[in-house]
């Protein structure tokens, strides 16, 4: 898996005026927590941590002025509008410990012709994992899969080590039939159909006064 360095600085001022001083010079506010220990609050540079963050799971060796810890990134929030990091929160971790993760689903291959659509149940596959060890992502084939056919996470090969964290029947992705949509002829030919029918009954009635 991906590793970087990343440096790091205590926090001292809080609040969500703080924040916005730290993120206007283009640093990210953070929270460091785990093991038991008290929370650190420190702020990391922005570009830094936006490029780490292309990686999923990401294991950061992270240099708090002078004192390490390995770290993975628990929870990212973005600016809705503009995407940019607006906090992160990192989960402490040790070499051998075992951490609950999210894992991206990709696939490769075509699926069988005739308006067949993927649709993803997960994106993601939630696994345990050595936390110096979790996968950058699994890789599923959905080479000439037709309408009906799902897979399952039980369905996935896993590297050694890692272990399902939902159960084995649960659906990953599915192949459904495309909607077809009406076209436009029939459609009118239809509201034709329609309006006949409902002018019918007035004819009928307009006779019967007459």
């Amino acid at each position: 898996m991906a590793e970087v360095k990343l440096a790091a600085t205590v926090r001292t001022d809080f609040g969500k005026g703080a924040s916005r001083r730290i993120r206007r010079d283009n640093r990210v506010p953070a929270v460091v927590y785990g093991h038991g220990a008290d929370p650190k609050h420190v702020a990391l540079d922005g570009h830094a941590l936006w490029m780490a963050l292309k990686t999923p799971n990401v294991l950061i060796n992270l240099d708090i002025e002078g004192k390490k810890e390995l770290v993975i990134p628990k929870e990212v929030q973005r600016d809705p509008l503009k995407g940019f990091l607006v906090h992160v929160d990192l989960l402490a971790v040790k070499k051998g410990e075992k951490v609950a993760v999210e894992v991206p689903v990709h696939t490769e291959g075509d699926l069988a012709p005739g308006g067949n659509v993927l649709e993803h149940i997960l994106n993601a596959l939630p696994v345990e994992a050595e936390a110096t060890h979790i996968p950058e992502g699994f890789t599923v084939s959905i080479e000439g899969l037709e309408a009906g056919h799902t897979v399952r996470a039980g369905d996935i090969k896993l590297p050694r080590g890692v272990t399902l964290a939902v159960e084995e029947d649960a659906a990953v992705l599915q192949v459904v039939l495309a909607q077809v949509e009406a076209e436009p002829e029939e459609e009118e030919a239809e509201e034709g159909e329609e309006g006949a029918a409902a002018e019918a009954p007035a004819e009928e009635e307009a006779a019967a006064e007459g």
